[in-house]
């Protein structure tokens, strides 16, 4: 049987790398978790993967051992901080887009058999806008982009935005500031994104806040913690809690994208026209 109640669904992407994607994905789940929701964390970085190195975890099996069909899903899931589950990267295999059939199916019916116990399944997708970025991203019923006060973060959001709106026809975007000096410079970060987007895309981007630059979380990633557990009144904990009550308000998705199911279907069929309902 698949997943019976809806499950969100969300993609922590941002174009390039280096704006924090990791951090916010880790910490956004804790924050999440401490609400009530059950969540899972897959990091989706085929080619580097880091959520298990910022947790201190070792993971003996990865999703690539799904994939090949060696384990089972709940075989390779790590216990985190908060009760949060990590699915560990499969790190330098193989691109999802490039999945056999038979692949395909056994990665479906993996994430069916784990759904009715998961509220929330958070992505940590790699950088850049290639495949398995894409892939992920238009899976997700969510899409959290994440930038920073740097000319190439907003170009690469910008580019990433244009290529699944032009190509894909995705047309709904969060942005979330990360690493701001200020409220103010988030909501300006979001104001230079929006004024390109509104002149030549049609799109609509929502702001959901800003993460403030916080030297706790250097002082986490050394001691290979989130810093929403290891400095729990930081400003950059008290962030996470607010936006994470903000995302708990996100309206649920409505069958049959509620189902875990078809985000695995949409996540190893990018191509298809879409589901035969």
């Amino acid at each position: 049987m698949g997943s019976m109640h809806p499950v969100q669904v969300i993609a922590v992407t941002g174009g390039k790398g280096g704006v924090g994607k990791t951090n916010v994905s880790v910490n956004l789940s804790l924050a999440l978790a401490e609400l009530g929701r059950r969540v899972m964390l897959l990091d989706a970085d085929l080619g580097l993967a880091n959520v298990d190195v910022l947790l201190g975890l070792t993971p003996k099996r990865t999703l690539a051992d799904v994939i090949e069909g060696r384990c089972e899903l709940r075989d390779v899931l790590l216990q985190g901080p908060g009760g949060v589950r990590i699915v560990p990267a499969a790190s330098g295999t193989q691109s999802m887009v490039h999945l056999q059939p038979a692949q395909h199916a056994g990665l479906i019916q993996a994430f069916s058999e784990i759904g009715d116990n998961l509220d929330v399944l958070v992505i940590d997708t790699a950088a850049g806008i290639g495949d398995s970025v894409v892939s992920f991203v238009r899976a997700a019923q969510e899409v959290l982009l994440v930038v920073c006060d740097e000319p190439t973060s907003i170009t690469d959001a910008y580019a990433l935005i244009k290529l699944l709106n032009r190509d894909y026809g995705m047309n709904r975007f969060r942005v979330l500031a990360n690493m701001a000096q200020s409220p103010q410079e988030g909501r300006n970060l979001f104001a230079k994104l929006t004024k390109v987007t509104d002149r030549f895309l049609d799109v609509a981007l929502q702001y959901v806040g800003a993460v403030p630059y916080d030297e706790c979380v250097r002082k986490a990633v050394q001691k290979q913690r989130a810093v929403y557990e290891a400095f729990p009144r930081s400003k950059c904990a008290l962030a996470f809690k607010a936006i994470a009550q903000k995302v708990d308000s996100w309206p649920l998705p409505a069958n049959p994208r509620g189902h875990l199911e078809f985000f695995v279907e949409r996540l190893v069929q990018p191509t298809s026209a879409g589901p035969v309902l």
